[in-house]
């Protein structure tokens, strides 16, 4: 099983004219295989400066990133071991893949450069994690990213995740620039290969109702702090906090989300 703790963070950047902004504010957590974390704020709140500090991007100003109980190198063989382990899936399909190549290239690149199969296997390999993420490879290997729709991006920006075989995966409001008629589905694959795959996963989102149904814990942030955390159930039912209680009442029913989460049928992807 794959930890990743999350210790005592503070973020703090130098705004020129302004002075300081505590992004993160001694926030802590444990992510590990198998499970998955809602990370719920409005925007602003810390949730994007967490992915960036769990991918390397930023630097903690106090606190440190754990895997494993050992500390995250920053640099060399051991900075790319860990980037192997946890993948990152990004808000805009449309910006997050390179429009000049095409869907095979894009899945390619992490299986070569990450040595995950043999030479001679790549192709079946792309193939395996088309399907994987509910994608006909014949269909779409050789296309561009324009050439497909959002919610077909998303996927193969799932896929590519998937390649270098990681044990955490990071969902940075995976959903919130597709069609509302496509979301779920998308959704729906992320759980599925969180359960299938084993994999750890850290759901940030802006939204109460789909974090309670596809998490087992939820951690809401305001300002860089964290004003809850408890059991899906607990923190949407029975909140604490008064911005907890805001944001439940801006969200979308969950009860009626998770009635049509269920009664939604096996379709083409879209």
């Amino acid at each position: 099983m794959t930890t990743l703790e999350f210790a005592n963070v503070t973020k703090i950047y130098n705004v020129r004219g302004s002075g300081q902004l505590k992004a993160l504010d001694d926030v802590s957590f444990t992510l590990s295989s198998r499970q998955t974390i809602g990370l719920v704020g409005q925007s602003g709140s810390g949730k994007s400066t967490i992915a960036k500090i769990l991918t390397q991007l930023e630097v903690p100003t106090r606190g440190e990133v754990l895997l494993d109980g050992s500390p995250i190198p920053r640099r060399g063989k051991g900075l790319r071991s860990y980037r192997q382990q946890l993948r990152m899936v990004f808000q805009d399909p449309f910006a997050s893949l390179n429009p000049y190549h095409t869907i095979r290239h894009h899945i390619e690149r992490p299986l070569r450069l990450d040595h995950v199969v043999p030479r001679q296997e790549i192709d079946a390999e792309v193939r395996r994690l088309l399907e994987r993420v509910r994608l006909e490879p014949d269909a779409v290997m050789g296309r561009r990213p324009h050439e497909l729709s959002g919610g077909q991006r998303q996927r193969v920006a799932i896929a590519r995740a998937l390649a270098s075989r990681p044990a955490l995966l990071v969902a940075d409001e995976p959903v919130s620039m597709l069609d509302v008629s496509i979301r779920l589905g998308v959704l729906n694959l992320l759980a599925d290969l969180q359960r299938e795959e084993g994999l750890g996963v850290l759901y940030i989102t802006h939204d109460l109702a789909t974090a309670r149904h596809f998490s087992d814990e939820i951690i809401v942030l305001n300002q860089g702090r964290v004003v809850e955390r408890g059991t899906a159930d607990d923190v949407i039912l029975r909140p604490r906090d008064p911005y907890t209680r805001e944001l439940r009442a801006a969200s979308p029913d969950p009860e009626e989300f998770f009635r049509a989460r269920s009664a939604q049928t096996s379709g083409g992807v879209r």
